[in-house]
């Protein structure tokens, strides 16, 4: 009998990023500071006998491919497993926040596939989310280090629009890399980011003028986040969807 199961995918933040190299295959490594958050994706499995079947619901489906393009759907053929496979998307995808690797990696767990290093080609976001809790993640996300946890409260602010992670990273790249005067900021591809979509920097200035904090850009985008609760900002930031969570 095919019984289904539900599982919860955990969005991830990425709360420090450094770019430290380029390998040859044109990977490009990290050294990152990574937290689960308790915002979550509720995931259906019933396995199957036949092919695998993605659907889509909540409140950040739309835009999101059922084909095979898709990370659940990848995990499924790297794990040799065929299923139907249900999402309620509670993570904004092209936010930075690791949606569509939350999903892969809870697909990966579900199917017993424990091998970061091919969970990282897939996504270099997978491998933390199959891990989970709170670590230092190196190379091209597979190698994880954990770290204590702490209960950190954030206040996340998704703008309404989507970056690119790659794209980000080509302009890391023409940018010429890590300069002395991002050695303050957290996040090396924060500038980057900004030159691919330059409406983000508006939007740090009204974070900042709102809440009276100096936000991190998430990862590559478009989320930014503060440190603690911000009562209120969601009324001041009304096109914004503010989201107040809390890290491992």
């Amino acid at each position: 009998m095919n019984a289904r199961v539900t599982v919860i995918a955990p969005a991830k933040l990425t709360l420090s990023l450094r770019v430290v190299g380029v390998r040859d295959d044109g990977y490009h490594l990290i050294d990152a500071e990574m937290t689960t958050l308790d915002l979550h994706d509720e995931i259906d499995i019933t396995p199957t006998d036949t092919d695998s079947e993605l659907s889509f619901s909540g409140p950040f489906s739309r835009g999101i491919p059922t084909d095979s393009t898709n990370l659940v759907a990848r995990a499924l053929t790297l794990a040799a497993r065929t299923a139907r496979v249900r999402v309620v998307k509670n993570i904004p995808h092209g936010g930075g926040l690791g949606g569509g690797s939350a999903d892969a990696a809870a697909v990966l767990r579900w199917a017993g596939f424990t091998d970061l290093v091919a969970a990282s080609r897939l996504g270099a976001d997978i491998p933390f989310c199959m891990v989970r809790g709170r670590a230092r993640v190196r190379g091209i996300g597979e190698s994880i280090e954990p770290l204590p946890d702490a209960s950190d409260d954030y206040t996340l602010v998704i703008p309404p629009l989507a970056v690119s992670t790659p794209a980000v990273y080509r302009a890391w790249d023409e940018l010429g890399g890590p300069r002395c005067e991002r050695i303050t900021n957290p996040n090396d591809l924060e500038e980057a980011a900004l030159t691919v979509e330059p409406e983000l920097a508006t939007w740090r200035e009204r974070i900042r003028d709102a809440s009276g904090a100096e936000p991190v850009l998430a990862g590559s985008g478009a989320t930014w986040f503060l440190k603690g609760r911000h009562e209120g900002l969601a009324l001041r930031l009304p096109e914004a969807t503010v989201i107040e969570t809390t890290g491992c």
